[in-house]
């Protein structure tokens, strides 16, 4: 039994505690009240000047045995140099007074509270999370004030966009969707999330970074539709955060091939040992690490490790080399605005699809109160469905019967591509000084945006009337239709030139010559242009609606809030537009690579509804791993290009019929004309300021244009005769005109 004197013992040093020290700011004032540089506090500190610059920005806290020289050499310099009452910084929590009169400053608060020293910001303001939900509670007791990962805001090195921050609306998410994992030069682990929240790391190994994770960090991102499920945390891994766990900095040629390490890898051997497992992907650049979800609770944490190259540089530009707390900050931004990435952009794409119309909702209840799992409306549900023969791409099962070699024709494959298609400059236009390059702003996600689509699987029908309501594939013959002479509108028809222009209806501008199989969008374009159509047969999907809408919204909101933070919105004058692309980028190179990724995540996500097989031992007619999944729908990808190519050519013979301007040259979505001038408008037909109805718009908005580049007609003749090619498609080099080989066509 302790006695009365132990006991008061024991609790005076409970009341004593450890010395609070100043905030981060007064460190800074003292520091440079008395003279000393950084530098010279690390020399005398024996540390590095790195680390006094973390300790002044909040980025981490002095340890023993430093922390306690630390802490009476600003005691000296506060005596030496107070702070002025009126203008000091308040970088301390003031003491409350309590009810039973003791004041706060003179209770050992509990960890991670308001007043813990090791909970706020470098100004000084307490960081207060939210209480944590009754059903989250835990039995465990609370750790040390280390390994709560005490949170710490450092100044941002640059702005963030006002939506960036932590979303602090779900207590589950309070500290935001991911963290870069770094070690600071004092060998501490730290995670950098976004709004420049910094937390110390505990774990040791990559078992307890998970469990960390999942348990302490707070991170991930509440779910996207009603039905569907929250995020699970993203963790980036730098190099130092690799090696300290040991895990290889870079992959060989076996490991990168193959994406992922060895099984017999002792992380890997650690994990199952603590009874996490990974997907069937391994563990690789992007790896998963779970277990099976007891309940609605989900324990799954992501990795991305960038030194494996998990961010292309073609999508995310140099976001690998960038500091941990700018990586963190362009990915948080990414994640906010879209969703945290599951993958590369194009993985991403695709699987906001699925986040925005999950597949399955809980049915209403039953007379016990039962709820169970049903079909969601309006998503492409839980199981895949079969294509249409002819949306097979080569070596799909469908196809197995067909003789070995056999090469499918235009009666036989849906082939709707988007545009490659380039023509001789006629004498008039050689007498023109520019050649002049258009882009259509996200060109593929505007094609999408109202588009309809099927849901279920296809119904085939024998001489069908056309229904341009009705998304499916259509054999019909379209080497009728005339671009001499098309309708512009109800009743109005203008007179061509054909030979300038491609047809809307093959990826080539070749005229059809006979049966050939197209989506809705394309077969509806030639009623549009006045032209009967009578198809022989049809693959339709009576089950559908406007899948692709809430994931067009979302990408649209994304683009255009990252180029208004980088001072281009949508209210700018065309002049002024034009002008402010033309530096947008430098203006914040780290914003400009979300852009990037942004556009990569609608093509990505599109590209990967017909994703082919890669590897794996594949056969031709055998089935390969994405047939299994219910998003593996190779009609809705042909839709949407179907409809961005047609969009595309309505402008152009609005253009030509209104101007007499023609296309040189066309590549996807890039448009290039002749011009006297070398900028757009020299060009487009603006009257006061207002553009042709129905053509060429300048603009942020997906579906108008921007300046993609300018070069003299001299540098495309030019190059044509080098190459001996009348036809080379100058739209594949107009941005910058460097032309490193012939065009090959791919």
């Amino acid at each position: 039994m302790p006695t009365e004197n132990e006991l008061f013992a024991a609790v005076d040093a409970l009341l004593a505690g450890e010395p609070e020290m100043p905030g981060p700011a007064e460190r800074a004032r003292l520091r440079e009240a008395a003279g000393v540089t950084q530098a010279r506090l690390a020399q005398v500190l024996q540390t590095t000047t790195q680390t006094v610059k973390n300790w002044e920005a909040g980025r981490s806290e002095p340890r023993p045995p430093r922390r306690q020289a630390y802490q009476r050499l600003l005691d000296g310099w506060a005596e030496r140099f107070p702070a002025d009452r009126d203008s000091a910084t308040q970088d301390t929590v003031a003491p409350q007074t309590l009810t039973n009169g003791a004041s706060q400053a003179e209770q050992t608060p509990p960890p991670g509270s308001a007043s813990d020293p090791a909970v706020r910001t470098s100004r000084g303001t307490p960081l207060i999370a939210p209480a944590a939900p009754a059903e989250q509670a835990s039995p465990r007791p609370a750790p040390t004030a280390r390994s709560t990962s005490p949170s710490r805001r450092p100044a941002a090195p640059k702005a963030d966009p006002a939506n960036t921050a932590a979303n602090h609306t779900h207590p589950r998410f309070e500290n935001g969707p991911l963290a870069v994992i770094d070690v600071d030069a004092d060998g501490q682990m730290l995670a950098y999330c976004v709004g420049g929240l910094v937390l110390d790391v505990p774990a040791k190994t990559i078992p307890a970074l998970v469990d960390w994770t999942l348990k302490d960090a707070k991170l991930g991102q509440p779910k996207l539709s009603g039905p569907g499920k929250n995020a699970d945390p993203l963790l980036v891994l730098t190099e130092a955060a690799l090696e300290r766990y040991g895990l290889p900095v870079t992959l060989t040629d076996e490991e990168r091939l193959a994406g992922r390490i060895p099984e017999a890898h002792k992380v890997i051997k650690q994990l199952t040992r603590a009874d996490w497992k990974l997907t069937k992907r391994g563990f690789g650049p992007w790896a998963r690490i779970y277990r099976p979800a007891t309940g609605s609770e989900r324990a799954c944490v992501q990795l991305c490790i960038p030194s494996w190259h998990a961010l292309d540089s073609r999508h995310w530009g140099d976001a690998a080399q960038l500091p941990p707390a700018e990586l963190a900050r362009i990915l948080g931004l990414y994640a906010s605005r879209v969703m945290t990435p599951r993958g590369s952009t194009a993985v991403t794409g695709l699987e906001l699809m699925t986040a925005l119309h999950p597949p399955t909702r809980a049915s209403d209840p039953d007379a016990d109160g039962r709820r169970y799992s049903e079909h969601n409306p309006g998503s492409l549900g839980k199981d895949p469905v079969d294509c249409a023969p002819c949306e097979a791409p080569d070596g799909h099962p469908l196809l197995r019967d067909l003789p070995r070699f056999h090469s499918r024709g235009p009666a036989e494959k849906l082939f709707e591509e988007a545009y490659d298609w380039a023509r001789p400059m006629t004498d008039d236009e050689c007498t023109l000084r520019h050649l002049v390059g258009i882009d259509v702003n996200m060109a593929f996600a505007a094609g999408a945006n109202g588009l309809t689509v099927g849901l279920g699987a296809p119904t085939h029908v024998k001489a069908p009337v056309f229904d341009p309501k009705l998304p499916g594939s259509w054999l019909v013959d379209l080497s009728h239709v005339d671009l001499s002479r098309v309708k512009t509108g109800k009743d109005k028809w203008a007179e061509l030139n054909a030979d300038l222009l491609p047809s809307p209806f093959t990826p080539k501008g070749d005229r059809p010559e006979g049966p050939a199989w197209y989506a809705t969008p394309t077969v509806a374009y030639a009623v549009e242009l006045g032209y009967e159509v009578h198809p022989l047969e049809a693959w339709v999907r009576y089950e559908n609606g406007r899948y692709l809408d809430g994931w067009y919204n979302r990408l649209r909101d994304a683009y255009l809030a990252t180029m208004a933070d980088l001072g281009v919105d949508a209210a700018l004058t065309p002049t002024d537009f034009l002008a402010a692309m033309d530096a947008h980028k430098s203006r914040d190179p780290e914003l400009a690579i979300v852009v990037s990724a942004i556009k990569a995540t609608v093509k990505g996500g599109l590209g990967k509804l017909r994703e082919r097989p890669r590897g794996e031992g594949w056969r031709p007619g055998e089935p390969w791993r994405a047939l299994s999944r219910p998003t593996w729908r190779p009609d809705i990808r042909a839709a949407v290009i179907s409809r961005t190519r047609i969009n595309l050519h309505r402008k152009i013979v609005k253009h030509a019929a209104f101007t007499g301007q023609y296309p040189v040259a066309i590549l996807s979505d890039c448009v290039v004309y002749a011009a006297s001038g070398p900028s757009p408008l020299d060009f487009l037909p603006y009257r006061e300021g207002k553009p042709l109805p129905g053509g060429f718009k300048l603009g942020v908005n997906p579906g108008l244009v921007k300046h993609e580049g300018t070069q003299s007609v001299l540098w495309g003749e030019e190059v044509r005769e080098r190459f001996n090619a009348p036809e080379l498609n100058l739209a594949r080099y107009i941005k910058d005109g460097t032309v490193t080989d012939a065009d090959n066509g791919e």
